[in-house]
């Protein structure tokens, strides 16, 4: 497949995330009459029901990273060209924020927006630690043995860490980037994205020193 086309299924399917991600957490607050558990869950069925659906369709394209931190760690462990790599950054930052305007054209609210959902505190960057940790982790223990179940497997990690981490799992820098132009159920305030993606940085590198150990074939 060529470069051009990966880098527009990157940009494609990361625009599509981040159109179900704050579509869904949109409809979730006006439908759930303040109650912010039943907005949650419905952002939460939706994500992770999408995510399952866009990387099978564009897995077999790009890998269906939709994901700085994935890029990242396949560029680490020499998968992929660092010249590749940036093009994709690129993509999935540039697709994600075109798909937290769409989001914002199909509800018909103001398409330029500024987050002011501060969600500070080291706390909220350890959830992050976490949760990009583990995404990493399950990407990395499928590769080998049962690379076909990574769709379901990532969708149903972010489903589920959606409510056991206090960050709600944003675990990617791109999307965290995006949802600080949305002052929706799904923003933050951009003060708070630093220590969002400090926290996801570190949570990748620590999933590729711990998950690279692990699955090391000992010696014969």
């Amino acid at each position: 497949m060529s470069l051009a086309r990966r880098i527009v299924a990157e940009g494609l399917g990361t625009l599509l995330l981040l159109a179900i991600v704050v579509g869904s957490g949109v409809m979730g607050a006006r439908l759930a009459g303040g109650n912010d558990a039943i907005a949650l869950l419905g952002n939460t069925i939706s994500t992770g029901a999408g995510l399952v659906v866009l990387i099978h369709v564009f897995g077999p394209i790009s890998g269906a990273h939709f994901n700085p931190a994935v890029t990242l760690v396949t560029v680490l462990r020499r998968e992929r060209k660092a010249a590749d790599a940036l093009g994709y950054v690129a993509a999935q930052v540039i697709g994600a924020v075109l798909g937290v305007w769409l989001a914002h054209a199909m509800f018909a609210a103001p398409l330029l927006q500024v987050s002011t959902h501060a969600r500070d505190g080291w706390s909220q960057s350890l959830a992050e630690l976490v949760a990009t940790f583990g995404l990493i982790g399950t990407i990395l223990g499928l590769s080998k043995h049962r690379a076909e179940f990574t769709p379901v497997a990532v969708g149903l990690y972010i489903t589920s860490a959606y409510w056991f981490t206090a960050s709600t799992s944003f675990a990617n820098p791109a999307v965290t980037l995006a949802r600080g132009l949305t002052d929706t159920f799904a923003g933050i305030a951009p003060a708070s994205i630093p220590l969002f993606i400090a926290g996801q940085l570190a949570g990748a590198l620590l999933a590729l020193a711990v998950f690279g150990w692990l699955l090391a074939e000992d010696p014969a």
